[in-house]
């Protein structure tokens, strides 16, 4: 068979072949979704693989005091430790354009960030256009408080509510992510609460950020719900826990990230944080933190 020369007559018909082909090779993995349409192609191929890797990540609740002390000097106190990945828990007074400037100077970004459930009901729009300035893929439900968390009705109309809410945030290409405590795990009215919010979510809309502490002080096993419902849970908080249930800074205490670690595919994870909510020394546990959560994503 003779070769084909219209290539090397038509450069161009090369590159839209080649771009056609990444198109549907890519198209999987939400390369729109990514905001790289405009890098050139060999860019393309090395940026997504880049952001599909997952790296140490850290939620800035671990900081918080810090934060609301001096954003940018914290910021750069992160990046210095060696992430480039970080979960936001409220923006500290700063407009998202001022912490998105803040982040590039230091090379970090944001693919996540915690917005109360207050603020999503009073004006969903504001959040969304502030994810998309921020450059946020997940937007997570993360707490419920005392009055939100009475009965099981109110579990089911917020599980409605976050099914219109994540179609909304899916059509702003983001994703809507619920955050667990351990309260969700314990019986109210005979039932689950956390399996009312997995069971009457639509999976497409609604994924899960899940609190590996929490679910372990829940008498409870992580790997047990990425075989229930695979792929569902892309988020992880990496915290650990000592022989006495409370905080321990990660790889010092006695979960067996390993064995959870090693189902990391099957969950589906994309992005995993290091959080401590209370420490004595917040500088030596996120190192630690970044430490060990690097070896496990080795």
């Amino acid at each position: 068979m003779p070769h084909d020369n219209s290539f090397k007559q038509n450069p161009d018909l090369l590159d839209q072949q080649r771009r056609q082909f990444l198109k549907f090779s890519m198209l999987g993995l939400g390369i729109a979704g990514l905001g790289l349409a405009s890098l050139p192609l060999c860019a393309q191929t090395k940026a997504v693989a880049a952001q599909m890797k997952v790296v140490p990540g850290l939620q800035l609740y671990t900081l918080r005091d810090l934060m609301a002390q001096s954003v940018a000097d914290t910021l750069k106190l992160v990046a210095n430790v060696g992430y480039t990945q970080l979960e936001f828990a409220g923006y500290f007074d700063q407009s998202p354009k001022q912490l998105r400037q803040i982040m590039d100077s230091e090379g970090l970004s944001a693919p996540s960030c915690h917005v109360p459930l207050e603020l999503m009901q009073a004006n969903l729009d504001q959040v969304i256009e502030q994810a998309l300035i921020m450059g946020h893929k997940y937007i997570v439900l993360p707490y419920l408080s005392d009055d939100q968390r009475q009965t099981l009705d109110q579990y089911k109309k917020l599980a409605a509510f976050m099914n219109s809410a994540g179609e909304r945030i899916q059509a702003a290409g983001m994703q809507l992510s619920y955050h667990n405590h351990d309260f969700e795990f314990y019986p109210l009215s005979n039932h689950i609460p956390y399996d009312v919010l997995l069971n009457e979510t639509d999976a497409k809309l609604v994924q899960m950020e899940l609190d590996l502490y929490w679910v372990v002080k829940a008498g409870l096993n992580p790997v047990d719900f990425f075989a229930r419902q695979p792929g569902r849970f892309p988020l992880w908080h990496v915290k650990d826990m000592d022989k006495a249930g409370a905080f321990a800074d990660v790889g010092k205490g006695t979960l067996d990230f390993k064995a959870i670690f090693a189902k990391a595919d099957q969950a589906g994870l994309r992005h995993a944080f290091v959080e401590r909510d209370q420490t004595d020394d917040r500088i030596e546990t996120i190192r630690q933190g970044f430490s060990a959560l690097t070896s496990l994503l080795a």
